[in-house]
């Protein structure tokens, strides 16, 4: 009797992503504490870009991928990187990083729904009760701050945060019926983030363009160089390698590990408090990630 093995290499994928994007909110805040948002997306995927470069380059891979490719590859970088990634960058100025994790735990939600209506997810109710129950979670470890929704001083800040789930849902659900069509995953980054870093330099240029170099923190920088290797290069390689094998809604689930990560690096760093809410949240939150991914292993005999 023999028994499936487990996707070693999807696992670890699936980690990264959920770990180092979990990080990321915290590096976006430390960034934008001296360095304009749109410098800060623009650098941040132009040297992205550069890194991916020098990997196609040593591996002999650079290649013209056709314009047909291309337009695949420039919606998921306007909506992914240009506008999701942007736009929640800017609203990282003014919000709370309670209230934008609630806010992005949205997503999961909305590409269950996406999904389901463009026929890349099928309606089962485990997805929705595993989806439910990770959103759940979410605002068990919010709820005290839930009512900063209404604060009329984060209007602006939740309208680009908005713009940003809804965009970076848009564009998963439009990678997962496309991803299919080429398997050079660092090609196809390479394209992504030359395109979104060369729109948000111009949108640098328009809206930050008496920004003094010189006033820029070297903790900025370090966020910013992180956010560029890790949170952009390695955890979007991870998840265009996860996408390919696992469906949108098991791979946005992360969204709700990305919450916990950020509350322990809140405890850890900033000696934020973890309480008994944060425990029962997170035994909501892995209750349904692992409904949604729980599958009955098949033995051959």
């Amino acid at each position: 009797m023999t028994q499936s093995k487990p996707d070693l290499k999807l696992v670890f994928s699936l980690l990264i992503v959920g770990i180092v994007w979990g990080t990321t909110y915290l590096g976006i805040r430390v960034a934008v504490t001296t360095i304009p948002p749109w410098w800060i997306t623009s650098i941040r995927q132009g040297f992205a870009a550069l890194i991916v470069l020098c990997i196609l380059l040593y591996k002999k891979q650079l290649a013209w991928i056709g314009w047909k490719n291309l337009k695949f590859q420039i919606i998921p970088s306007l909506l992914m990187i240009v506008l999701a990634n942007g736009f929640t960058t800017i609203a990282e100025q003014t919000l709370p990083s309670g209230l934008t994790s609630i806010m992005s735990a949205l997503s999961p939600v909305i590409i269950f729904i996406g999904g389901i209506l463009f026929g890349i997810e099928k309606p089962t109710f485990k997805g929705l009760i595993g989806v439910m129950l990770g959103f759940l979670g979410v605002v068990f470890i919010f709820r005290n701050g839930l009512s900063a929704i209404l604060d009329p001083n984060y209007k602006t800040g939740l309208l680009f945060l908005s713009i940003a789930i809804l965009s970076w849902s848009v564009g998963v659900i439009y990678s997962k019926k496309h991803t299919h069509k080429s398997n050079n995953i660092a090609l196809n980054l390479f394209y992504q983030f030359s395109i979104s870093s060369s729109i948000q330099f111009v949108l640098a240029i328009l809206f930050s363009s008496n920004t003094d170099i010189h006033q820029w923190s070297s903790r900025s920088v370090f966020a910013l160089l992180y956010l560029a290797v890790f949170g952009s290069v390695l955890a979007f390689f991870c998840y265009y390698y996860a996408l390919k094998r696992v469906s949108a809604l098991q791979v946005s689930i992360l969204n709700y590990v990305n919450t916990i990560i950020a509350v322990f690096l809140g405890w850890l760093l900033l000696n934020e408090t973890i309480t008994i809410d944060f425990i029962i949240a997170t035994a909501l939150i892995i209750f349904g990630v692992f409904i949604i991914n729980y599958k009955k292993t098949t033995s051959k005999m």
